[in-house]
């Protein structure tokens, strides 16, 4: 099966409520833990890539991965997804290098500007038939180039003309959850009223998105810092709550930080484990391992996307 857009996935998924995994990706390794946790699970699978990951590893190199691994997995479903789009011109460069979906991430610009910036990615992707997420609101929290000292949550009236005026395909909406591993301070909670309110807004069966919604496990944060990291007291979203918002109007659920955590933490214990090593073989095979671990409960017991494919 060659890549696709994430369409069907989300009409099942807001059908059948559940929602689709978004998982970051920045190596063969993760890639690989990823799509076996997929194949485990026969799950469909978003892979997004970053503009920083997109910058390290190189787009042709991810997108040649991606298409290894398909090889090897010809019957999952797996959409690869521009995160966090800076710019129109990367959009259109990621649109015109085999993505099938890509953010334009205007949120940080004046309520104009971002409709303008969506537009003009919109009328230039759907030609294509490549498939347009935008995003309306601040998250705080820090994620590579996109980072608020403040939430600014989206409002409902404004989702409703933004995805009108724009025709932007899916709306990733700041209803209490951040970027990066610093989540929440007190008791984690979401503005499940706002969510109900937007998804009314919206026309019907409209697909919304849950940025920054990593639940940064304890294990691996416990693991990390036993073996020398310094992670801290860091919090991210319990499960519970994402699998409420995945059961709601929420069809498609973003995880990178989760991702990091389980490699870090792995590869951390390894070198505590075995100080003479020093094949990355040795030590990529446990952190992989992890990842596909990881994504597999996710998965099964928080996005309910098992058996979905």
């Amino acid at each position: 099966m060659p890549m696709i857009g994430p369409k069907a996935m989300f009409a099942r998924a807001y059908k059948e409520g559940y929602a689709v995994g978004a998982f970051n990706v920045n190596n063969m390794e993760i890639i690989q833990g990823i799509l076996w946790a997929a194949r485990d699970e026969k799950a469909p699978v978003i892979l997004q890539v970053s503009a920083g990951a997109r910058e390290y590893a190189g787009q042709t190199y991810i997108i040649k991965l991606v298409e290894a691994a398909l090889i090897e997995n010809p019957d999952l479903p797996v959409c690869v997804h521009l995160d966090h789009g800076p710019s129109v011109d990367m959009c259109k460069a990621c649109i015109d290098g085999g993505f099938t979906s890509v953010m334009i991430d205007g949120s940080h610009l004046s309520y104009e500007e971002n409709i303008a910036v969506t537009k003009e990615v919109v009328a230039y992707a759907h030609p294509k038939g490549v498939w347009v997420e935008a995003e309306l609101g601040k998250l705080a929290g820090i994620e590579e180039h996109v980072q608020s000292a403040e939430h600014v949550f989206t409002d409902p009236d404004q989702a409703a003309e933004f995805v009108q005026k724009t025709g932007c395909d899916s709306l990733a909406v700041a209803i209490g959850t951040s970027h990066g591993a610093y989540k929440f301070k007190g008791d984690a909670q979401l503005d499940f009223s706002r969510l109900n309110a937007i998804a009314a807004k919206l026309p019907p069966e409209y697909p919304i998105v849950l940025h920054g919604a990593s639940s940064v496990p304890e294990e691996f944060v416990k693991m990390a810092n036993t073996y020398g990291g310094k992670v801290g007291e860091a919090k991210g979203v319990p499960e519970d709550i994402l699998r409420k918002a995945a059961g709601m109007s929420v069809c498609k659920i973003n995880i990178d930080t989760d991702i990091r955590l389980a490699l870090t933490a792995s590869i951390r214990k390894f070198f505590q484990d075995k100080p003479e090593a020093f094949d990355p073989r040795q030590y990529l095979k446990p952190a992989r391992e992890a990842v596909r671990n990881m994504v597999a409960h996710k998965m099964r017991n928080v996005l309910g996307c098992s058996g979905k494919a």
